[in-house]
């Protein structure tokens, strides 16, 4: 049955359009805009008085590859949730597993460095699985230097994925920040020839760490310079923390001078990863400017208490999902940091959303999926895989006004999706609401949108997404999911 969204504001940052009209969607895509488009007797007409009408937000960075988890995000306002920072390996196989179960929300992948260097390094053979990935994330012998043959041969892995579907090379430097440099300027020249992004978690800045090899920031963009490739800078918000306006204007002026640079940003203070990550080491964190108190175990809500104990977890249990607090959102000069860098000209919003778990209590053994909804209590995750767009949302537009309507749907939705159109020309049809776009679309309450999501209780879900629809089917509907309903695609890359 044909939609049509009558009577909304609607907004495209494709054209820098915000107008009141009507879309109708037919066949998954947007066929008509305009005033009193016309309505057939196998039309259902939905009533978007009041309401603002565009392109869903396309998320560059999420690691939820669950039903659960993609529903959260739905609540969020995200049609499209792509793993491009860490990746998958073998993506194909990843991409299979998706299609087969079904999904809410598009689905993607990038090539995963850190498999690929795991298998090179290890004989590891790599599963597309997020929770094996972050297992690996404490494992020092696939972060160091390859060598010659070690590096050819992960290199081949990458190129064999780019050519499978990868929709770019994710690279996490951040968690094998001692390699080699002339390493990534390789991971660099592969992109560049094979014209696909990387998406990068940089190596820790010469401020944390003065034994660095090279500044995280400054090895991006070198890189970027130097070969040519696109090259995307992960949550710059989590990454460069109180020196984050140094490394903005480091970008700001690569970008000037014609570098194929971009950068992502969220709206919160604390992160998430596995505790046994290089840099949560606990002589690290004074460079931080974190103590191991600044770190809590998602699973039992335990907070680190002091040095020994952060070194024995990282021992017995180094993939444990942790909480790590780097900036206080309480305090004034910590949230104008935070700000700075979701204002950044141009700068994207994702979540860096992590999975969905229930730990196993009471006899039930522990759970990363489940098609009930309203989702089963007691459910763990970081509150930015249910509210980072609406949080931003309500900070930029509603509280700050500093960015309007049309600026906030070209941050969440056209600028993310314009990354990847040269590398997959099926993205093309989505961030923005021309005629022929996909219908990929967000309906949102402007006067009740809001996150609800908290470290406490971090699987509430957000609320004033009014209607989402992904390539023209409803997943959110008057505010609530759309039970049994699974029509997102896989995106892929194209060779």
């Amino acid at each position: 049955m044909d939609i049509i969204l009558r009577g909304g504001r609607v907004i495209d940052p494709g054209t820098d359009t915000d107008q009141i009209a009507d879309v109708l969607i037919s066949d998954g895509r947007v066929v008509a805009i305009g005033n009193e488009v016309g309505t057939r007797t196998d039309t259902e007409t939905i009533d978007a008085t009041g309401m603002i009408v565009g392109p869903g937000f396309v998320d560059l960075h999420s690691h939820v590859h669950s039903i659960a988890g993609q529903r959260l995000q739905a609540m969020d306002g995200v049609t499209t949730a792509l793993d491009l920072e860490a990746g998958l390996m073998p993506v194909a196989e990843a991409t299979a597993r998706a299609e087969q179960e079904g999904r809410p929300l598009n689905y993607g992948f990038s090539a995963s460095w850190a498999q690929a260097r795991a298998y090179a390094h290890l004989e590891r053979v790599p599963v597309p699985d997020i929770h094996a990935s972050m297992e690996l994330l404490g494992d020092p012998e696939w972060q160091r230097s390859s060598s010659l043959s070690e590096r050819r041969r992960w290199l081949g892995l990458l190129e064999g994925e780019l050519a499978a579907g990868a929709l770019g090379i994710g690279v996490l430097m951040g968690y094998a920040p001692r390699t080699d440099p002339d390493e990534y300027l390789d991971v660099a020249r592969l992109a560049a020839a094979a014209r696909t992004p990387t998406f990068t978690h940089v190596r820790e800045l010469i401020e944390a760490d003065p034994a660095t090899p090279i500044d995280g920031t400054e090895e991006l963009l070198r890189a970027a310079g130097e070969t040519g490739a696109a090259m995307h800078h992960c949550h710059v918000n989590s990454t460069s923390l109180r020196h984050v306006d140094r490394v903005l204007l480091q970008m700001e002026r690569t970008i000037a001078a014609g570098s194929r640079v971009t950068v992502e940003a969220y709206p919160y203070g604390a992160g998430s990863t596995a505790i046994g990550a290089f840099f949560l080491a606990p002589e690290k964190l004074p460079g931080l400017g974190i103590a191991p108190s600044a770190l809590v175990l998602v699973e039992t809500g335990e907070r680190i208490a002091d040095e020994a104990r952060l070194r024995e977890i990282r021992r017995t249990d180094p993939a444990a999902a942790c909480i790590v607090t780097f900036l206080d959102e309480a305090d004034p000069l910590d949230r104008a940091h935070l700000h700075r860098s979701l204002a950044f000209p141009d700068s994207i919003v994702a979540s860096d959303a992590m999975p969905v778990f229930w730990p196993a209590r009471d006899g039930a053994p522990a759970s990363h999926e489940t098609t009930q909804w309203p989702l089963p209590p007691g459910g763990q995750t970081h509150p930015r895989t249910a509210g980072t767009f609406t949080k931003s949302l309500r900070l930029m537009v509603r509280e700050s006004e500093t960015w309007t309507w049309l600026e906030a749907f070209r941050r969440c939705s056209y600028l993310p999706a314009r990354v990847l159109d040269e590398t997959s020309p099926a993205m093309r049809g989505k961030g923005h609401l021309r005629i022929g776009a996909d219908a990929d679309i967000v309906v949102l309450d402007p006067a009740t949108l809001t996150d609800r999501a908290t470290y406490l209780d971090p699987i509430r879900p957000a609320q004033g997404v009014r209607h989402l629809f992904v390539n023209g089917t409803a997943v959110v509907r008057d505010g609530d999911i759309v039970a049994d309903t699974y029509p997102g695609r896989a995106v892929r890359g194209e060779p």
